[in-house]
């Protein structure tokens, strides 16, 4: 006897019901609480299946959620908890059919739904009675349904568990219209899914918490988006270690309101597989399987509550990751099965039969298995039960539905669904939590963290090095002034004290020779005074003696006149000895001057040897600190010297296919320094660090030529590196590089600044930056200059990636820059023309672009500037690098039908049909394809020449 079950729509006959007159009975049941959650349970708690002793389940009703939910406890929750699958059984009423066909025949089944109990009459005197955990009859609404069969499990979800809702039954007994119902013209026919929804958008908070839902069809034994019918093939993968189920190739879209998820029900159920039965106009003819997946933050809780020790010090809870509940609801619709003289299935519609029945075959196995505890369960023998092999003695929350008819002509199938939810109340489930720290969630914040407390340290330390700069060159500033003035101060000083000391000297010398004639008139007064007195003593021995002889010649003869002569010559000598001391004291009071004025002479002499003395030493540190810029400069030179020989290298080892690619020569400059490091930063970071960008960028204008041939390299080398490209944009690097392909005659400084320009050209901002400073203009004077193959490839490069532009094709057109790359292919370096060829791809590119916006109607700039000749030359050219834009900027070019004529009167046509035909390149090989097949122009060319495509 084959297993019976259906899945029809709700527009079925047994999708729009019509209620006999009845009033719906009221239950009274008692509840059982959940150990694990610490909340009343309905059709998923655990109990006996036995016919005798089942256990009745109090459904939740509409109580609020969030106060269920608040009343769990932090405690320690035990891993998992038993849940036996739930399983209520549905009768749908007669419909217009039976009611006609049946009319004398009693109704197969009498529900007791008091008692939760069915009988299955066998004939007018026997039944068979059978135990349910609940028993709606046919006047049970949609509501009802929803509140004892769905709403407990939907609990769950929304508490981090999986559940699952499922529908069983014959076909046209009412399983889509149970589960799928949309209730859009009657809100109350509203089924699980919709219904199930509106619960969990209710209660999750969209700010914190997400919502994502997948719609699937198993037809066929093969697993198909609902959402997107061209993923028709998706494979199931399960989880080695945990076991779990689950769909990464399905579409998982996020839900935000209820009207959208409506919609995708509706999109759904427009590519679900249906047909025609005698059983139902509108059969289901694939299982019908939603997924929602809810997951939810835990707030204000203890974020370590689940782990095996609850007790944790505050500061390592601070630490913890934020907690996060995973909870996935699985809605399965089963598609019906019958036998095949009752359906009337033929041709393709009955291997539709075939599969469902072998599905469904392989379900009812499996919870046999289950329910007989079974050692091995072939859960392997259907995609449907590898589906389900949670919701079946797994870890799900699992509520089965099982819908019937009344109708006598099908008592078998009915009987096979009955017995289908007996053996099903037997399994249990292990359910389990399914919480987890949000590492993912931590580790944003943390980057977010991480990145504002980089950017501070950035601005800080930049605040700080412009502030140690600024305090420097103050410094510096200061220092020089302070020298200069006390150099000055100390000119005047000692022009002062030599002033001084010669007017001293000149003084004492005037001084001196006056003393030394004061000396010379006392000593000639000295001797005269000696004659005098010489004379006087022999006057007056002379007087005497004539005294004597007067007094021998007459003693009557009186001296009166020679006595008086001889008192004044007594006063005379007295007054030349007062002289002769008063001119003793005054050489006296000379010689002491003259004393002091030595002792002032030597405390100055004293003062010059300090003051020689403190400029000896400034010298010495004007010579220390020389020594060290010195050794600075030669520190720069010598790793400009390591830069240039790393770039020579780069350039021998090869940049083969595109060599001049900035991105290219980025990554290789990062990865030699890296290789080379040993551990320790590259020598430009060195540079960078101990130096400092201003610095370097100082050294472009040095008047050594050598000194800025390697600055500018240094700043090539730091431009290959992105994170350097802002800053030296800011510090004005750009501009310094630009002024030296001004005014250098270098032909190594241009191709170094070339590169280095190259490398900033990769940022749009750069390029509108370097186009309103006139970069093109100086570029194009560079080329048309250079002879160098490496500068040209450098200058190429740059104006390359000027091309990828949108916004700068007209102003690097008017500057001459398209003229500028066409110029440079004078040179046949393979090098040269790929960047060429680059940079004509890049501005094809940009025009083909504005020509489908329609911001550009007139023919290609690149025509008008005669590119085309050399477009088509090179088309088929050995290089690959050459050939691959080339072909690139024809099918751009073929886009814009206005360059169509042009390109045909150039020969471009053919070689657009020999890339359609022969590229290498497939996604090239298609745009010339359809480029050429959308042209009007192309068409009717080729059809003139007879050229089969």
């Amino acid at each position: 006897m084959a297993t019976s079950s259906g899945g029809g729509s709700g527009s079925g006959g047994g999708g729009t019901y019509s209620y006999r007159n009845g009033a719906t009975h009221s239950h009274k049941s008692s509840s059982k609480l959940d150990t694990h959650t610490h909340k009343p349970l309905s059709l998923n708690s655990s109990s006996n299946s036995s016919s005798k002793n089942h256990v009745k389940s109090k459904s939740l009703g509409p109580s609020s959620t969030t106060q269920r939910r608040n009343s769990t406890t932090s405690k320690d929750h035990h891993p998992s908890v038993p849940g036996r699958v739930r399983v209520a059984v549905r009768l749908r009423p007669r419909n217009a059919e039976e009611s006609v066909a049946d009319a004398d025949f009693a109704d197969c089944v009498e529900l007791q739904p008091e008692l939760k109990r069915l009988k299955l009459r066998k004939n007018n005197w026997d039944a068979d009675t059978y135990a349910f955990d609940e028993v709606l009859t046919e006047f049970a609404s949609q509501k009802r349904v929803y509140e004892v069969v769905a709403r407990p499990v939907v609990e769950s979800v929304l508490d981090g568990y999986n559940g699952t809702i499922m529908a069983y039954g014959q076909t046209g007994t009412g399983k889509t219209y149970t589960l799928g119902r949309l209730g859009e013209e009657d809100t109350a026919a509203r089924g699980i899914m919709v219904r199930s929804m509106e619960d969990i958008l209710a209660d999750v908070s969209l700010e914190t918490d997400s919502v994502s839902v997948s719609y699937l069809q198993l037809y066929m034994e093969s697993i198909q988006d609902l959402l997107d019918p061209a993923n028709d093939n998706i494979t199931i993968v399960e989880d080695p270690r945990t076991g779990d189920v689950s769909l990464p190739g399905a579409s998982l879209v996020e839900i935000r309101d209820q009207q959208s998820f409506v919609e995708l029900l509706r999109l759904g159920e427009v590519h679900r597989f249906a047909a025609n039965t005698k059983l139902n106009t509108e059969s289901s003819r694939s299982h019908a399987i939603l997924m929602v997946h809810v997951r939810r933050s835990i707030k204000g809780r203890d974020a370590g509550h689940s782990s095996e020790n609850g007790n944790h010090p505050h500061s390592v809870k601070s630490l913890k990751p934020p907690v996060v509940r995973k909870g996935k609801l699985v809605v399965v619709d089963l598609a019906g099965s019958e036998r095949i003289d009752k359906s009337g299935y033929e041709g393709h519609t009955l291997e539709e039969a075939k599969s469902i029945n072998l599905s469904l075959s392989a379900l009812g196995k499996c919870i046999n298995a289950l329910a007989e505890n079974s050692a091995h369960v072939p859960f392997r023998d259907s995609k449907l039960t590898r589906l389900l092999r949670d919701s079946f003695g797994g870890t799900a929350r699992t509520s089965l539905v099982i819908t019937i008819g009344p109708s006598p002509k099908h008592r078998g199938e009915t009987a096979s669904t009955i017995m289908f939810g007996q053996r099903a109340m037997k399994v249990e489930n292990m359910v389990k939590l399914k919480e987890e720290f949000d590492y993912k969630s931590l580790a944003r914040k943390l980057d977010v963290e991480l990145d504002k407390l980089i950017m501070e340290h950035e601005r800080q330390q930049k605040a700080f090095e412009d502030e140690i700069e600024r305090m420097a060159t103050e410094a510096q500033h200061r220092l020089s002034e302070a020298e200069r003035n006390y150099i000055d101060l100390l000119e005047k000083e000692k022009s002062k004290y030599e002033k001084d000391y010669m007017d001293s000297i000149r003084k004492l010398e005037d001084q001196l020779a006056m003393n030394q004639r004061k000396n010379e008139d006392s000593h000639i007064k000295s001797r005269a005074e000696v004659v005098y007195h010489t004379i006087c003593l022999e006057l007056l021995q002379w007087i005497q003696n004539e005294l004597d002889w007067l007094r021998s010649l007459d003693l009557s003869y009186t001296p009166k006149v020679y006595s008086e002569e001889l008192a004044d010559l007594k006063k005379m000598l007295q007054k030349e000895t007062l002289l002769r001391k008063a001119a003793e004291g005054e050489v006296n009071h000379l010689k002491i001057q003259v004393s002091e004025l030595k002792m002032s002479e030597a405390s100055r002499k004293s003062e010059i040897l300090k003051v020689h003395k403190m400029l000896e030493e400034e010298v010495h540190q004007k010579e220390k600190l020389e020594r060290e810029i010195a050794i600075l400069q030669s520190q720069l030179l010598q790793l400009s010297l390591e830069s240039d020989q790393t770039r020579h290298q780069f350039e021998r080892d090869g940049l083969e296919k595109d060599v001049s690619s900035v991105d290219s020569l980025t990554s290789q400059v990062k990865h030699q320094q890296q290789a080379s490091g040993n551990g320790e930063k590259p020598s430009i970071a060195k540079l960078f660090e101990q130096v400092g960008l201003q610095k370097i960028l100082s050294l472009l204008e040095a008047e050594d030529a050598d000194v800025r041939i390697h600055a500018v390299k240094v700043v090539a080398n730091l431009a290959a590196e992105e994170a350097n490209q802002g800053k030296i944009v800011e510090a004005g690097g750009l501009t310094s590089l630009l002024r030296l392909l001004q005014s250098s005659q270098d032909e190594t400084i241009h191709r170094v600044a070339a590169g280095a320009i190259a490398n900033l050209a990769m940022n749009e901002t750069n390029q509108e930056l370097i186009m309103s400073q006139g970069g093109i203009s100086l570029l194009s004077m560079t080329a048309a200059s250079a002879e160098d193959p490496q500068t040209l490839r450098m200058v190429a490069g740059a104006i390359a990636n000027l091309c990828g532009n949108d916004k700068l094709q007209s102003k690097l057109r008017g500057e001459g820059g398209i003229k500028a790359l066409l110029g440079m292919v004078r040179c046949r370096h393979p090098d040269v023309h790929a960047q060429v060829a680059r940079g004509i791809a890049n501005f094809a590119k940009c025009e083909s672009r504005a020509s489908s916006l329609g911001t550009k109607s007139a023919r290609s700039f690149l025509i008008e500037d005669g590119a085309l000749a050399w477009i088509v030359q090179n088309a088929n050219n050995e290089a690959s690098s050459i050939r691959r834009h080339i072909e690139l900027a024809l099918c751009h070019l073929a886009q814009h039908e206005t360059n169509a004529r042009d390109m045909i009167n150039g020969g471009a046509l053919w070689e657009l049909v020999r890339i359609s035909r022969d590229c290498s390149r497939e996604d090239i090989k298609t745009l010339a394809h359809r480029t050429l097949v959308s042209s009007p122009t192309f068409q009717a060319e080729m059809r003139r020449m007879r050229i089969s495509y």
